[in-house]
């Protein structure tokens, strides 16, 4: 799919064809929007723009000169798009090509983020002059969702601490709901990380413009970014603190379940004694006594309260 976003007079209107980008012209287009496009769709957007739109597998590389790099006609910058899927984390990764007046993104899945922005393109079209202020639009709406994102992880953080502090379903699977919420905090790190050193490489950049607010507003969300790092980072040393408790209650449970065990194998154990001597076939003391099995159970019986006291006395138990 294709959709592109034109100046004609004082509006903005959509064409999604590719055809129609002869018609429109360079200067007239303000933003391509390709979603998952077709070969025809991606040659006639490389010849229109005389350069080359890379594939899934490029936009997804880690190195940083595949991240961003800029030549004589663009800026080439990669990111990726946090997407919550249920108890996971999915990042999509979204292409930008930055010209002198208009910005193309190249992405897999639809956003709603860009599809609020296109309402809004169109219904105040003087606000959006060039590519420039699409592509700030574009990353200051990604970080108020990044900061949503974040402010979810605290909230389940913090109904973490209330479980573990009311002692609640700690077992196993509680610890690894943690583990799978610190991996979540770990991918909204690395993401907003991303997005922290693409921003700072446009506003170092030559092709950035210099004489307007461009600039200004990219120094902003580089502002509400390193405030989301803090917060994910504080995040995420809460889920290392409870990950702790939380083994920490599961190794005390562990050793109180150990200390029963030991306590009434020690309690036996002097009773066990005495019935294996009087069990073997050897002649014993009182042994043809009618009432030497009541004197051995009697035996027996003071052995095991005389261990449990002493075990209470030294506060043992």
């Amino acid at each position: 799919m294709i959709r592109i976003f034109y100046r004609s007079g004082a509006e903005i209107c959509l064409a999604q064809a590719e055809k129609q980008l002869t018609a429109i012209g360079k200067d007239n287009v303000l933003w391509i929007d390709l979603i998952s496009p077709s070969g025809e769709e991606k040659r006639a957007v490389e010849a229109f723009l005389d350069t080359e739109i890379q594939s899934r597998a490029q936009a997804e590389e880690i190195e940083s000169s595949s991240r961003f790099w800029e030549d004589d006609k663009a800026i080439y910058a990669n990111t990726n798009f946090l997407s919550p899927a249920d108890d996971e984390m999915l990042m999509d990764p979204v292409s930008f090509i930055l010209a002198d007046r208009s910005i193309t993104t190249l992405r897999e899945i639809p956003l709603r983020s860009f599809d609020t922005l296109q309402r809004k393109i169109q219904a105040l079209p003087d606000q959006f002059p060039d590519g420039f202020t699409v592509f700030v639009e574009i990353m200051d709406k990604r970080v108020d969702l990044d900061a949503d994102i974040v402010e979810l992880i605290s909230k389940d953080v913090s109904q973490f601490s209330k479980r573990i502090n009311q002692q609640e379903d700690i077992n196993e699977e509680f610890l690894l709901d943690i583990n799978q919420l610190q991996e979540n905090a770990m991918f909204v790190r690395e993401n907003v990380v991303d997005k922290q050193r693409l921003i700072s490489n446009i506003i170092k950049s030559k092709r950035c413009p210099k004489n307007s607010d461009i600039r200004e507003d990219l120094s902003v969300i580089l502002q509400d970014i390193a405030s989301l790092i803090n917060h994910t980072n504080f995040a995420f040393e809460r889920l290392e603190y409870l990950q702790d408790t939380v083994v920490g209650l599961i190794n005390l449970e562990q050793n109180s379940i150990m200390k029963i065990f030991t306590f009434v194998s020690l309690l036996l154990m002097p009773a066990t004694l005495v019935a294996s001597f009087y069990g073997m076939n050897v002649t014993l003391p009182l042994a043809d006594k009618w009432w030497a099995w009541l004197a051995i159970a009697l035996l027996m019986v003071f052995l095991i309260v005389g261990i449990w006291m002493i075990f209470k006395h030294k506060k043992m138990l």
